[in-house]
């Protein structure tokens, strides 16, 4: 079962994990010192699971403190006393903070940085491996479902995006300009079952902006389920607001704009998975499509997918900030060769980051649509 508390009791004064400021937050610090007693200069602001209820996530971070080539893990037991002053912290408002330079440390499977949550059945229970079916969930089409953590699931946000990359090397490659703020990932394994364990996304959730428009766009993919090395896997998008990625012209009033707020629920019940995108300027958008077979949202049979979809596939949610402005230079349209230097000052000061905030974030148990 999931935990859908929201806000933690937890103390508010708990020190900060790293030092530093962000240039955004140094200026905020700046203001506060001249008028502000010492005593609570030197008191250290709440940390983010002072306000969300993170006792069953980990965190993904664009640091490399340990040295060992990767992004830094933050555990579920680590995070309830963790932020980091450029790329996880809560804002005034107590608005969850998530940012990403466009260079830095990434996780092994991808050249993107993030500063990502991964939701975790198991919360801070470490006897349970991350990749037992425990610590994940399942379509009711799995053929062993009942040994899952649960049957599908439910995750609800609300979020602004402040800030996608200026900059692109090929801009018209389908990532520039864009972040991801929510998945459903499949695990991938070491050994492959009928068609099964991957590691492919059927679903992200993404924000694109061009840096010429007033607005940007939301729209979602999906990635149809085949080994990396066939050309046939690549992700489907389909748009919510304004462009899907393939679009360059400007949206318009179609469009979100940066700083502007909206709220998604990705509600997985049964095989079926229900996407509800909400604004005040849009309305709400729908869209459906089960997972557990090759039938698209459209309600067409894509003959390119796998027939039987992610349903022998244990999956997980994901949110945050997923930068998808890699630096990488290669041929695949996956790869936009945004530039970058890996120092955050200069990259911030030239554009070349992403940044998104939440103020709501909750996953549950599914329910029936």
């Amino acid at each position: 079962m999931y935990n859908t508390r929201c806000i933690l009791a937890l103390a508010a004064t708990i020190a900060l994990a790293g030092t530093g400021c962000s240039p955004e937050s140094s200026q905020e610090t700046a203001a506060v010192t001249d008028t502000t007693p010492a005593t609570q200069i030197s008191a250290a602001p709440p940390v983010p699971a002072s306000k969300f209820d993170l006792s069953h996530w980990y965190l993904d971070v664009p640091v490399d403190l340990n040295q060992d080539g990767r992004a830094d893990t933050i555990s579920a037991a680590e995070l309830q006393n963790y932020s980091h002053p450029d790329f996880f912290y809560l804002d005034e408002q107590g608005r969850l903070v998530f940012a990403s330079p466009n260079k830095a440390t990434t996780t092994k499977t991808s050249t993107n940085t993030r500063s990502e949550l991964r939701y975790m059945s198991r919360g801070a229970d470490t006897s349970i491996p991350t990749k037992a079916p425990a610590n994940n969930f399942a379509l009711a089409a799995h053929k062993d479902a009942a040994s899952f953590a649960s049957i599908g699931g439910r995750m609800e946000a609300t979020l602004q995006v402040d800030h996608v990359s200026r900059n692109a090397g090929h801009p018209h490659k389908y990532p520039a300009y864009s972040a991801v703020i929510g998945q459903i990932h499949a695990l991938k394994m070491e050994q492959k079952t009928d068609g099964f364990g991957y590691g492919n996304e059927p679903l992200k959730i993404f924000y694109k902006k061009w840096p010429n428009h007033e607005n940007g766009s939301v729209f979602w993919t999906y990635e149809r389920n085949l080994p990396v090395d066939d050309p046939n896997r690549v992700d489907i998008a389909y748009s919510v607001w304004g462009n899907s990625w393939d679009n360059p012209d400007d949206p318009g009033d179609r469009g979100v704009a940066l700083g502007e707020e909206f709220s998604y629920t990705v509600n997985v019940h049964e095989n079926t998975m229900h996407l509800i995108f909400a604004s005040v300027k849009h309305g709400t958008v729908r869209h459906s499509i089960n997972l557990a077979n090759n039938v698209d949202a459209n309600g067409k049979v894509d003959s390119n997918d796998h027939p039987l979809g992610y349903s022998g596939d244990p999956l997980y949610f994901k949110a945050g900030l997923y930068n998808q402005c890699s630096t990488k230079v290669d041929e695949s349209f996956r790869y936009p060769a945004c530039p970058g230097t890996g120092d955050w000052k200069t990259d911030y000061a030239a554009g070349n980051y992403a940044k998104a905030r939440f103020s709501r974030l909750v996953v549950s148990d599914a329910t029936p649509m």
